[in-house]
Order: C-alpha cells, then structure tokens, then sequence
C-alpha cells in the first residue's frame, strides 16, 4: 500500500521499536512520504540492518533507545533535529507465559516496557513538540487488551494501560493542539509468525473475517492517516485493524 496520498515533507517523527517488524514499516512509509524520520530500538544489530535497508532515504536517522531507562530517553530527545511533530510508541516485548507459571521477572520486564516504556518515552519528548503546529501521539496497542488472551497477563495489562493513557492524554492535552490516538493490530504477519507451522498460520486466518492475516503496510498506513491532517478531529480514539476480528 503506497503512502503516496500523505505528505509529510518538513515534519519530524520518532519511531520507537523502529528497526523491527511493524515499526521498521512504519519508517518506511513515512520516510515515502518525505518525513525525517529518528528510528529508536533497543537492537543494534536491527538499527544496522535498518540504516542499511532505509539508507537511501537522507531524511533517516537510527539510535539506540531503552524505553526503560530515562536517561536514555532524555538522550533520545536531546538528538532530535528540531521540533518533533510525531511520535509513534511501537517498542514493545512479548514474556508470553500463564498466571500459574509467569515469573514476577517476567511481568515486570514487559510492564517496564510496553507501558512504562510508553509514560518515559512521552513525557520526555513532550517539550520536543512544535508549539505552532499540529501533534500527533499514536501508541500501539493490541486487540487483546479488548478481549484478554490466555499467557499473556503481562502483555495484556500492558496494551490495556497503554489504550488507557492514550485516552487520558487525549483529555489532558488536545487544547494544546495534541491528538492522541492508538492502533490495536489484529493477527499481522512477521518475519515472527512466517517462522510458524502452515496449518498454524491457516488457523488464525480462518477467524479473521477478512480471511487473511494482516499485513505491516496494514498498520503502516493506519499510522500514517492518525498522524495525517486528514484526522485532524480524531482524539483519544482506539483503531482496531484486524481484518474485523474484534466486533
């Protein structure tokens, strides 16, 4: 799916989990649609392979980020070139296990990241914001923080907290020109799930009712009309794009 009907020349986005997955299409889309895109992921090794890939876009830049560590976050706001406009919190972890058998480690690690992750990534870059343009805040949420899913309390409290701040910071600062919106992806296809069994990936299409997983370009373009002009009037909203699997 082409970004092309977006134009975002002269605005400035940071990706957080931008090397990988869905946040490496998201970069991709909006570096087509002529943004200066700052790639933040916790991977070197992703990054590299991102500023190779994406390289060719002059409007790139990758760097290292721990959501779960302020001072790196302060660092990522310090490298910003100039004021930021849009900021999309992808960086997230999966510690996938049931109550019986989750760790108090492993709870921790993924509520330290795909929601606290989200609180330090946000209210550092905050003052980064250009006060005399439009700001978008898009967080990426999850449909299982509609709906529960079995192992995944961690993971689940933590998309559900997610859409909960998204909320309250669309209250707290759409008078201050700030939209602040989320995305909960359905079943999305990945490097991760292509490593699956066929009959495996067959299963989890068949619920969808669109009969196929989605696609990262699927979230990539929903990204970019939350963070478009076109959606100017839409606040404190949660995008499900999941093929109509949560009705």
């Amino acid at each position: 799916m082409s970004p092309i009907k977006f134009n975002f020349e002269n605005k400035n986005v940071v990706i957080t989990g931008g090397a990988q997955g869905i946040g490496f299409e998201v970069a991709k889309h909006f570096l087509q649609a002529g943004a200066t895109v700052t790639v933040a992921d916790f991977s070197p090794a992703a990054l590299e392979i991102t500023s190779r890939e994406l390289g060719h876009f002059k409007t790139l830049k990758a760097v290292t980020l721990d959501v779960t560590n302020r001072k790196s976050c302060t660092d990522l706001a310090d490298g910003i070139p100039g004021n930021l406009h849009i900021l999309v919190n992808n960086a997230g972890i999966t510690r996938d296990k049931s109550l019986v058998k989750m760790s108090d480690d492993e709870f921790d690690q993924v509520i330290a990241t795909n929601l606290t992750g989200v609180y330090n990534v946000t209210k550092t870059l905050l003052s980064k914001f250009d006060p005399q343009a439009p700001k978008r805040i898009i967080n990426m949420a999850s449909i299982v923080a509609l709906y529960g899913n079995f192992g995944q309390t961690n993971y689940v409290a933590a998309k559900a907290g997610v859409i909960g701040m998204t909320k309250t910071w669309a209250r707290e600062l759409g008078k201050k020109g700030f939209t602040s919106n989320a995305i909960a992806p359905g079943f999305i296809a990945t490097k991760m799930t292509q490593a699956m069994p066929k009959e495996v990936l067959e299963g989890l299409a068949a619920k969808v009712p669109v009969g196929r997983l989605g696609a990262t370009s699927d979230i990539a373009a929903a990204c970019l009309f939350l963070a478009s002009d076109s959606a100017s009037y839409i606040n404190g909203a949660v995008l499900s794009v999941d093929g109509g699997l949560v009705m």
